[in-house]
């Protein structure tokens, strides 16, 4: 499965390699992330045309991503006997971190095709089973829980704020881009930490300044 996840990562970055890798603020998770030694100096101009067609995110753990799963594994009464769903889960991270805090099922939603087969992937890695779905408009039953972490790094993703209640009863977001909190009305805020992505991509520091917001619809 290892070699399915490299073969996606090449497609775009053809130097790039995956290392099983801890994560500093959930030790019991571990995720194939693209190496620490991955190149970071000047690419060939098709490569960066790659890139920027097809990021491969699912290929990092992003700061609210681990900062989210880090929160719900010291809090698991926040997924226990719920039905949840992770939306634009990336690497896997934060629904894996359901998976092991009780949930009864798991959603790993996500537009990108090797997204969801990288949260297959690291699933199975950490010994829970996720189930995976492309885009929230298909999710039929509504939720007890939608988790999501840095999905409004894109600023067209907002208005989508206001439609996550029909989706689900409760939603609990990891945001480290705005800083507008005005944008977040209806939801309390739950806590603040500071991480990193891993690896470590040296990004500004307020990138690593992570605020969880809670939403309760009924």
């Amino acid at each position: 499965m290892n070699d399915l996840l490299t073969k996606n990562l090449n497609q775009t970055i053809t130097a790039g390699s995956l290392a099983v890798t801890p994560l500093p603020l959930s030790p019991e998770i571990s995720l194939y992330l693209i190496s620490a030694d991955y190149p970071k100096g000047r690419l060939p101009d098709e490569e960066m045309h790659a890139i920027i067609d097809k990021p491969a995110y699912w290929a990092f753990c992003w700061a609210s991503g681990q900062v989210l799963a880090a929160h719900l594994v010291a809090h698991p009464e926040i997924c226990r006997n719920k039905m949840v769903l992770d939306l634009g889960a990336g690497s896997g991270v934060v629904a894996i971190a359901a998976a092991i805090s009780g949930a009864t099922s798991v959603i790993a939603c996500d537009l990108d095709k090797h997204a969801l087969e990288a949260c297959i992937v690291n699933g199975k890695a950490n010994q829970v089973e996720l189930d995976t779905l492309e885009d929230l408009e298909l999710c039929v039953d509504k939720v007890d829980l939608l988790i999501a972490a840095d999905v409004l790094y894109d600023r067209e993703n907002i208005p989508w704020l206001e439609r996550l209640g029909s989706y689900a009863d409760e939603v609990l977001i990891a945001d480290s881009r705005i800083r507008d909190e005005s944008v977040f009305e209806g939801f309390e805020k739950i806590g603040n930490i500071s991480a990193t992505t891993i690896p470590d991509l040296d990004e500004m520091k307020e990138f690593g300044d992570v605020t969880i917001y809670y939403r309760k619809y009924r």
